[in-house]
């Protein structure tokens, strides 16, 4: 054999083994990422397959082994990364159903969050029968709580304070309690539940498992941290996802009289559809959204000050796309989950480098494209610094969009949201809803978007040329054999 006959063979039986090699470590990584390679019960791993979920997260991969050994952990990792589905199986995994007893009690900082960690492990537990889970939250009457107490729950999710009320009460006792979750728990520190938290941890067994949910891990977290966890497993999940996806640019003014008209500038010539603009103070943020609004922006605003049923529709509002604009402060907006957020302003920078990641990490996920926006004076230049040793890199000024662009006119979203006086207790369903819109001499089924059923309310979205002649077939037609009242929802 020649040589180079040698040489071509050689080369070539190294290349299959190099990709023989990959292979196998492919199939690894793959492997260790599986669902079906945890320890977790035959129900919770056929569901799992059911819902489309094969492959873990990173905050999954890392934290469950260690959740399901029965450790307790601190996991830094942040929203949409995954987390309540990592605690959720952890929690789920041990319950006994057989046991009719409070188990685990999952704490989090706002309604929202715990409605939306409650939805989330009842689908997880779909092959799991005979499971209670029971949220308990302020914003709504406490007696219809007092009742589904009293019928016993296997899992609590709740907020401090509405917990807190019920063990005051003697209608909640946590004596069996056997895994405690704080899910965003600086958030919750900084919402001031501290002595709350305390009060709460002190009704709960000293011999249970403790895991610990940040986006964020400031001194007050490893405070709590050292009080209530033992021999926690550290689980941190690198954030590159903003610096491959997420464009960011930094606006700096020369007085703060230029920051709204700037806010103004930048979104006139970005125009996005969906837009979140963080301020720092809620009543900073409550005057942006008015302010917004009276120059004819489409924008609603969200903060503590909000009663419940304003916030439900501030965020159905915002969700449906019938208000480009969300003007929010960040403990309002901790466990937003908003699909296609393409925008992230920040009116005032966010007190740290790590609050600032998680702002714009709002916008850019799944790999899609996102854009950022801060605004800032030379008070400010300080956080530029530390925001660009973060990312390592430097963050110069851009130049600001012409003033030209504010004697344009504000643009309007594509969507508009229907209220119906009419939700679940009237036996109403969505698909009644989209029924009742596309019937003979209705709109188009795509020209309808969202649509939210609550108790004894309904919101349907539909585009904004569509919306006059939507609201026309509500009024007239009917739902359920009955007539219903419908209106266009507004700020």
């Amino acid at each position: 054999m020649h040589n180079s006959a040698i040489i071509n063979t050689l080369s070539a039986g190294a290349l299959s083994l190099v990709n023989l090699i990959k292979f196998f470590v492919l199939e690894l990584i793959v492997t260790a990422t599986a669902f079906s390679s945890l320890a977790l019960p035959t129900g919770l791993v056929d569901n799992l397959s059911t819902l489309g979920y094969t492959q873990m997260t990173a905050v999954q991969a890392q934290s469950l082994p260690p959740v399901l050994e029965g450790k307790d952990i601190i996991a830094q990792a942040k929203t949409g990364s995954g987390k309540t589905a990592a605690f959720s199986l952890g929690v789920l995994a041990k319950l006994n159903v057989k046991r009719f007893r409070i188990q685990s009690l999952v704490l989090c900082p706002t309604r929202e969050l715990a409605e939306q960690v409650a939805v989330e492990m009842r689908k997880l537990a779909r092959g799991i029968h005979n499971i209670k889970i029971l949220t308990l939250c302020g914003g709504v009457s406490i007696g219809p709580q007092i009742g589904s107490l009293e019928h016993g729950a296997h899992i609590i999710v709740g907020t401090p304070g509405r917990v807190d009320d019920h063990i005051r009460k003697g209608t909640l006792r946590l004596d069996d309690v056997e895994t405690l979750v704080l899910d965003e728990a600086d958030q919750m520190l900084d919402m001031g539940f501290q002595d709350t938290l305390d009060a709460i941890i002190d009704c709960i067994p000293k011999q249970r498992q403790t895991l610990l949910f940040s986006a964020t891990f400031p001194r007050a977290i490893e405070a709590i941290a050292k009080r209530v966890l033992s021999n926690p497993v550290m689980v941190k999940v690198e954030e590159e996802q903003e610096k491959s996806t997420i464009k960011q640019y930094f606006y700096k003014m020369d007085n703060n009289k230029q920051r709204f008209n700037t806010l103004k500038l930048l979104l006139l010539k970005f125009q996005p559809e969906s837009c979140v603009v963080f301020c720092n103070t809620k009543v900073e943020t409550q005057q942006v959204c008015d302010d917004l609004s009276a120059e004819g922006f489409s924008a609603v605003a969200l903060h503590g000050d909000l009663e419940q049923r304003d916030r439900e529709r501030t965020l159905i509002h915002f969700a449906n796309k019938s208000a480009s604009i969300l003007v929010a402060t960040d403990v309002a907006a901790r466990g937003l989950d908003i699909d296609d957020m393409d925008m992230v302003i920040n009116y005032h920078l966010a007190h740290d480098p790590q609050t600032h990641v998680h702002r714009i990490g709002r916008t850019g996920r799944a790999g899609k494209k996102g854009i950022a926006c801060s605004i800032y004076g030379d008070a400010e230049q300080f956080k530029v610094a530390q925001i660009g040793d973060h990312y390592e890199c430097d963050f110069l000024p851009e130049q600001l969009p012409p003033f030209s662009l504010l004697e344009k006119p504000p643009y309007k979203p594509q969507m508009v949201t229907l209220m119906i006086d009419a939700g679940k207790k009237q036996k109403v369903r969505a698909g009644d809803i989209l029924g009742a819109l596309t019937g003979k001499d209705g709109v188009a089924g795509r020209q309808v978007g969202k649509i939210n059923v609550l108790d004894n309310v309904a919101f349907v979205a539909v585009e904004r040329n569509s919306s006059k002649p939507a609201l026309r077939k509500l009024t007239e037609g009917n739902i359920k054999g009955r007539k219903i009242r419908a209106r266009r929802l507004t700020r």
